[in-house]
């Protein structure tokens, strides 16, 4: 195992709460570049293990490589020199390193003119990468490692080769450099206190937490590593599961006003809809109306794949509230979608429920337009209030508030949502609905405060998507589809994966894609585009719902939400740069209409390992089945959205054994029965309230 870091004397001023500008060699950049993973002090360092290691193993003579393989490499430079490429003039190093045997292997180095200087003929170098079938059959390596090494013939790599870690990083920082700095810092490890209890601990056959630091960062085998951060992931979903225990137990502690379930409002209800509710949909329905008819406030997740029905289940349940004489409230993230909830509540209440009246508060109204609706809240004069952030702002007040619902419940903070709590005289019963499918594991992870009900099945007569995989040289015939739907007075969508160019990641942008479909592939059509730094986002969403912009250049802003049945193509450039999940959201914008609908999927990474993922899309419809394969395929720590929730990798690997969550959330209640509030184990309890405090300030 090679040595990754720097000789160092352990300051003896350090502790594990010392800020990482303590380590050596940390310069004021990467002090910033490490705040941007989350990392500020020592115990942040040693706390995020690797999320994978390179096996590169003992060096080997140049004749024994194999095309594909990883190894390290020991040898002389023959012969090394910056150059620019002939195609996208990309600056690079190339150089040939001859063995002990005299064959040579190629290295080039993309981008990093700087290796021409640190590296000259005649070094004695060890390199480790993977090796590549290059021109006239010689091998070669791209990008790889390096390590400059005396001139004696008998020492090997300290700093590369072996088992090298993967660090999660930032532009500017190397897994190399982080690695040095975990060296410096693991002498700290035996200070680390473990906040697991050790009869749990005991009972998963789980490593103490300084050994499993330790491992986690210095492994022999991969089978260490795999110990450690299963150990890692058990404790972070423990401390999860202990503080949502509190957090249900302090919401059961405050009343609520129940809301007894009534059958001739249920009724009512199905009878005005003009469609029959699917299983799913009565069951969630149910659920929330045997929460709600309890004096304890319902705290209900209600996970349904776009189009599945979710704001006719909270409009049931905003019916049952009417009925027993209090309020509703429906928050959206976008004034559009405000919109939209408005006309679909009132359409599913006002005839059948005379005397129920539905409202709109958004901030674009006018402000005598938002005076009256804020006094008909106040007053009591209207049953439900739709609206967006204006909804909390103070001067906000509701008569008698017995039911608060958001939408889209990821794209508000936990202050947002208890600020629209606080709105009622007592505490109202709780609906969060999100359209993004969850594993039942990773909602439970997740969102464990709360009940948790699944719509899994859409209703009759959704016309399927028509998916496809679209080759790069085919490009010509998505276009020709694209120019053909909008002919026939359809709409497009066109997806780019970021907002700006950037040299680092070759994708297209939306503003450049923008300006280039417009010149030169639809000079003929309307475009728009829309971004998440675009002031009047909800003004070009209006525009396209209302058939003014006949292709719309978006990024992943469109995600979710907005109902435009006009439209008929989703076109996803660099298709495999998104989660399949989030593929899945974005083909659920179209087919939304009586007309066929095409989701086009174009790749940069045309490999084969990226369009059997993206193939996967063309056959699988269920969104839910398209989460979990996300979860199995692309690696915890790839997995799109999951470290914005806060989870690590190996809490996010844990969670790929079904079983693990509840055995979890058992082990959490058979503490609470002999110690409810953790005050006999006082490390997990910092623990707990750690996280209790982030997810208030989230």
């Amino acid at each position: 195992m090679p040595y990754f870091g720097w000789v160092v004397v352990l300051n003896p001023r350090m502790t594990l709460e010392s800020p990482v500008a303590s380590l050596p060699k940390v310069k004021p950049a990467d002090q910033k570049r490490l705040v941007a993973l989350g990392v500020r002090t020592v115990r942040d360092l040693l706390l995020q293990l690797p999320f994978g290691w390179e096996e590169f193993g003992d060096p080997k003579p140049v004749a024994e490589l194999a095309d594909g393989s990883l190894a390290t490499v020991v040898g002389t430079i023959r012969q090394i020199s910056p150059k620019i490429s002939r195609y996208k003039r990309l600056k690079l190093t190339q150089a040939t390193l001859a063995d002990a045997a005299d064959d040579v292997l190629n290295l080039v180095w993309f981008n990093q003119p700087w290796v021409a200087n640190q590296l000259h003929t005649g070094d004695r170098v060890a390199v480790a990468g993977t090796v590549k079938a290059g021109r006239y059959g010689r091998l070669e390596m791209r990008n790889p490692h390096h390590e400059r090494l005396d001139g004696g013939g008998g020492s090997g790599p300290k700093f590369i080769g072996g088992l090298m870690p993967k660090y999660h990083l930032v532009k500017g920082l190397t897994s190399k450099k982080v690695a040095g700095w975990v060296d410096a810092a693991l002498p700290l490890a035996d200070r680390l206190e473990d906040e697991l209890p050790e009869d749990v601990r005991e009972r998963h056959r789980l490593l103490p937490l300084a050994e499993a630091v330790r491992l986690g960062h210095k492994p022999e085998t991969q089978g260490e590593w795999s110990e450690a951060r299963r150990r890692m992931g058990f404790a972070e979903l423990f401390e999860l599961q202990a503080a949502f225990a509190l957090m249900r137990a302090s919401l059961g502690a405050e009343p609520a006003v129940p809301i007894p379930y009534r059958q001739e409002v249920i009724d009512a209800f199905k009878a005005g809809l003009g469609f029959e509710l699917t299983t799913a949909q009565r069951r969630s329905t149910w659920e929330a109306f045997k929460d709600m008819d309890r004096p304890t406030p319902m705290n209900r997740l209600l996970n349904g794949d776009v189009g599945s029905g979710k704001t006719a289940v909270a409009a049931a349940c905003a019916a049952m509230a009417h009925a027993a004489g209090l309020q509703s409230v429906v928050m959206a993230p976008t004034e559009i979608l405000a919109r939209q909830h408005l006309h679909k509540f009132r359409a599913y209440l006002e005839e059948s429920f005379p005397g129920l009246t539905v409202e709109l508060l958004v901030s674009g109204q006018s402000a005598a337009e938002r005076r009256r609706v804020r006094a008909a809240a106040a007053s009591g004069h209207c049953a439900l209030v739709v609206g967006t952030h204006a909804l909390i702002e103070e001067e906000v007040e509701f008569a008698d508030l017995g039911l608060a619902v958001v939408d889209e419940q990821h794209r508000f903070g936990t202050r947002q949502r208890e600020l629209l709590r606080g709105k009622g005289r007592g505490r109202p019963h709780f609906l969060a609905m999100t359209a993004t499918p969850i594993p039942r594991t990773l909602a439970l992870a997740q969102f464990g405060e709360m009940s948790l009900s699944v719509i899994d099945e859409l209703p009759p007569g959704r016309t399927a998507v028509e998916t496809e995989v679209v080759p790069p040289d085919e490009r010509s015939r998505a276009y020709d589809l694209v120019r053909t739907q909008v002919r026939l007075g359809r709409q497009a969508f066109v997806i780019c994966p970021l907002i700006e160019e950037s040299e680092k990641v070759i994708a297209r942008s939306a503003t450049a894609e923008f300006e280039r479909l417009r010149r030169d592939v639809f000079p003929d059509l309307r475009l728009d585009l829309i971004h998440g730094r675009l002031k009047d986002k909800d003004g070009v969403m209006k525009r396209f719902v209302d058939g003014e912009i006949q292709v719309l250049v978006a990024t992943a802003v469109v995600e979710v939400g907005v109902d435009v049945p006009n439209a008929s193509v989703m076109m996803v450039e660099g298709a495999d740069r998104f989660g399949l999940a989030q593929l899945h959201q974005f083909r659920g914008r179209v087919g939304r209409g009586a007309a066929v609908s095409y989701c086009l999927l174009l790749a940069d990474d045309p490999s084969e390992a990226s369009l059997e993922r993206l193939n996967l899309v063309t056959r699988i419809r269920d969104g839910f089945k398209l989460a979990e394969e996300d979860m199995r395929i692309r690696g915890m720590g790839e997995l799109l959205g999951a470290r914005q929730h806060g989870m690590s990798d190996e809490a996010m690997h844990a969670l790929k054994q079904p079983s693990l969550i509840d055995e979890i959330r058992a082990e959490v209640e058979r503490v609470r029965e002999a110690d409810p509030g953790f005050d006999q184990h006082p490390l997990l309890k910092a623990a707990v309230i750690r996280r209790l405090e982030l997810t208030s300030i989230s």
